[in-house]
């Protein structure tokens, strides 16, 4: 099991909460700590993480609400085990920050009512799956005040996301077999309209014979 499935299944299913995503990160500026604050839990790996929960069914509405948040998870050196640190509801989210749109870069920012962090994925490619979900997931549940997103690249954003793509994808496949649908329709029409002269041609020679022997007879 990778570790962003076992984060799914330790910390967030427990509290019926699905993960929707995750992406490893470090920090682009170290935080200032206190003098005093010593004896630290050593080296460790973080992840920040996109979940939902799912509440009971609405009687009134009869639907399902749901509450979308970003946690921070730890995993500290020398454990298998996750930690859950920080967490803010979708809500908070103000402001989301690519830092370049023109190329594939690991750094991003976020920033929340109340904070502001730095941050750099472990790869490019694994901020860009999580923008994605990350963006797709804020034009879903949240109504009003969705967060800014700037400094993105367009396949964040617009048709080349992997959501994107994966829709075109099945409308194409569904225009392809509708396409087979109408050209196998067309051929059986035709060989209906084939048969039915053949048909027709057939009764006229039967009854062509039927006469020319009558005459014969006669």
């Amino acid at each position: 099991m990778n570790a962003k499935s076992a984060i799914s299944k330790e910390i967030f299913a427990p509290h019926d909460e699905r993960m929707l995503g995750a992406v490893q990160v470090k920090r682009r500026t170290k935080k200032k700590i206190p003098f005093l604050a010593t004896g630290g839990q050593g080296e460790y790996l973080t992840y920040i993480c996109l979940s939902v929960m799912c509440f009971s069914i609405c009687s009134v509405t009869n639907k399902k609400p749901a509450q979308a948040s970003i946690t921070k998870v730890k995993q500290f050196e020398g454990s298998t085990s996750f930690v859950r640190r920080t967490q803010w509801m979708l809500e908070q989210l103000r402001q989301v920050n690519g830092i370049d749109p023109n190329r594939d870069s690991p750094e991003f920012d976020l920033l929340f009512e109340n904070t502001f962090d730095q941050w750099v994925a472990n790869t490019a490619s694994e901020k860009c799956t999580f923008f994605q979900v990350l963006h797709n997931t804020c034009q879903r549940y949240l109504t009003d005040k969705k967060p800014e997103f700037i400094n993105c690249q367009s396949k964040i954003m617009g048709g080349n996301s992997i959501l994107h793509s994966a829709a075109d994808s099945v409308t194409s496949a569904v225009q392809k077999a509708s396409q087979a649908l109408n050209e196998r329709g067309e051929r059986l029409g035709r060989a209906e309209e084939k048969t039915e002269e053949l048909k027709n041609s057939a009764q006229q020679f039967a009854e062509t014979a039927h006469k020319v022997r009558f005459w014969q007879d006669k």
